[in-house]
């Protein structure tokens, strides 16, 4: 009886042991975790600065989250040593990696937006218009985003009366489970849960120029939005400037279930035959589908963390490589829905 106690206890001891282990690991973890973790905020108001630029300086980067935080660690980007922060309404901020902080502070910039651009509510009759986006579910005509490059499409006027924005239509690509079902209308799609920024910039010479409101504004896409997700700015009282406008879309990363930016890396490690490291940008779903069904070529390309972050036009021989321009698909092809007032 004695001895069987004894192994009881033994068994115990191990038990409680093999517990603590794991109750020490997680504290690690968690405080590794909480350390790697930076909020970036308003020097003045101290809110949050939701979705920050943070570039690297060797043409990768992350985004904040809606919090403004990010995940940085030297285990993560051990080649790093300073961050570029940037956000619309705020100082930009260069600071170095080596005893970073775990809190950043922007300073507040002002800025004066364009007054043909932001105007009060009109109340008078209008007539709503539609510009159907174009939608396309071939693989092969679609862009694969990646959190370096915005995408901006140029929009212009198209009367001399008041014209109230209401609603963005982003065409989506929906990819099927099944590649041998893909062409059924029924076939289930593959999930996906992405977060995806929007920007408005007026025309500055045929190119994306200053932003015309400093609306942070978000959305998160999946697979339940079909073919195009709809995003209703008729709040924001956008009016189209008289040379016409751009909107940009840009993808931010994969969410949680609740819409929580994921803090995962942005890009992928590939050793070259000469033992070289080259980082690949990753691919984010859903894809967009570009066209050849418009007159002209109204789409521009940044790569926000190189290129000296210059917008290009997406064409031949404009420093791309595409297939999709081997296609004659110069276009993303957004939709609108707007209101045309009618005159006094």
């Amino acid at each position: 009886m004695r001895r069987f106690f004894m192994r009881i206890n033994n068994v115990s001891l191990k038990s409680i042991s093999l517990t603590m282990q794991k109750f020490l690991f997680i504290l690690l973890f968690i405080g590794q975790i909480s350390f790697a973790q930076i909020t970036i905020k308003d020097s003045i108001t101290t809110y949050p600065v939701s979705y920050a630029t943070i570039s690297f300086g060797n043409g990768n980067g992350l985004f904040a989250d809606d919090e403004g935080q990010f995940v940085f660690t030297k285990k993560l980007y051990p080649d790093i040593d300073s961050l570029f922060i940037s956000a619309l309404g705020f100082k930009d901020l260069n600071i170095a990696t080596n005893n970073l902080p775990n809190q950043l502070v922007m300073q507040p910039e002002a800025h004066q937006l364009d007054a043909v651009m932001i105007a009060n509510k009109i109340d008078r009759k209008f007539k709503e218009e539609k510009l159907k986006p174009y939608l396309d579910d071939d693989y092969y005509k679609c862009w694969l985003p990646t959190i370096e490059s915005e995408i901006a499409v140029y929009f212009p006027k198209t009367t001399s009366k008041d014209q109230q924005l209401s609603e963005v239509l982003f065409p989506i690509a929906l990819e099927s489970k099944d590649w041998n079902k893909r062409n059924r209308s029924n076939s289930d799609k593959k999930k996906f849960s992405t977060l995806f920024k929007v920007q408005f910039y007026e025309n500055n010479d045929g190119k994306p120029g200053k932003v015309l409101t400093y609306e942070t504004t978000v959305f998160r896409a999946t697979e339940k939005d079909g073919d195009a997700y709809t995003l209703n700015i008729e709040d924001y009282n956008l009016f189209i400037p008289e040379n016409g406008f751009f909107v940009s879309l840009q993808v931010l990363g994969y969410t949680n279930d609740e819409g929580k930016l994921l803090p995962n890396k942005k890009y992928k490690e590939i050793k070259s035959r000469q033992g070289d490291v080259v980082k690949i940008p990753t691919n984010f779903r859903p894809l967009l589908p570009f066209t050849d069904q418009m007159e002209t070529k109204n789409t521009f390309i940044k790569r926000v963390f190189i290129n000296g972050n210059n917008w290009l036009k997406f064409d031949l021989g404009d420093q791309f490589k595409s297939s999709l321009l081997d296609k004659n698909l110069f276009n993303y092809g957004i939709g609108l829905t707007y209101k045309t007032y009618k005159d006094e």
